[in-house]
């Protein structure tokens, strides 16, 4: 089914048929992608007075329990509730669902002991203008990423001054294949974070940080449309399935 969308003075044509889903799914098990050092999610029948939510245990429907945690078990979008006081809820503030992005690529640079991305690499890769929304793919590029145990690895992050260029360059959403933006152990810091959202001036409230996405080797860099679906919990984050359709300009 195409449709044609206009962006900012651009018309584009999409092919809703063929999304192309980037989020990581939960899977409840050791499988399942980590970090933050905490265990894994579980989805389990829940049990009560004798009755197991299991039709293979014998009940008349599957009925499981989930225990999970948004931020270290995947796919999931926050909004700067995610580093204030106040309690604020991605669901309360993300109200649209449907953002021009790009798709880029990019490998970490060395820095120290660390890698990093920076505000060169992004200003060499981003190719598109007027952009809502910017999905980021870090090389290497492997399956692992689908269950790997991130705590303690130092994982690739953002530099201060790349996340302050995306901010002059009007994106509001940023995808990530990683854990976090940040450093994994940077003593609370949290700059990447809070530059994103401004929190030392006017604060981008409808601006939203997603990690722990997958972009498969085979979607081509490039502007698509995303839809950005996500849980209705009233929390900072929220499990999230980010979706791409492909774009022609027209």
């Amino acid at each position: 089914m195409k449709t044609t969308i206009i962006h900012k003075k651009r018309t584009y044509q999409v092919d809703l048929s063929k999304p192309l889903d980037i989020s990581i799914p939960m899977t409840g098990d050791i499988s399942n992608v980590n970090a933050w050092y905490v265990d894994h999610p579980r989805i389990e029948p829940h049990t009560e007075h004798g009755f197991t939510g299991s039709v293979k245990s014998g009940a008349s429907t599957n009925f499981n329990d989930i225990w999970f945690n948004p931020h270290a078990h995947g796919t999931h979008t926050e909004c700067y509730g995610h580093i204030t006081r106040e309690v604020y809820s991605v669901n309360e503030k993300l109200k649209k669902y449907f953002f021009l992005a790009e798709v880029i690529t990019i490998a970490p640079g060395k820095l120290g002991d660390d890698f990093v991305i920076s505000k060169h690499q992004l200003s060499n890769t981003i190719k598109g203008t007027n952009l809502d929304a910017l999905v980021v793919r870090t090389l290497p590029n492997t399956k692992e990423k689908l269950s790997k145990q991130y705590s303690n690895s130092n994982p690739p992050y953002f530099m201060e001054d790349a996340m302050a260029f995306l901010v002059s360059k009007g994106i509001d959403h940023l995808l990530v294949d990683l854990p976090s933006v940040d450093k994994e152990k940077d003593g609370g810091a949290l700059v990447c974070h809070k530059k994103f959202w401004n929190l030392k001036g006017e604060i981008r409230k409808e601006a939203t940080i997603t990690e722990f996405i997958f972009v498969p080797n085979d979607l081509e860099d490039g502007t698509y449309l995303l839809n950005l679906q996500m849980a209705p919990f009233i929390n900072d984050a929220s499990p999230s399935r980010p979706v791409l359709f492909k774009t022609t300009e027209v």
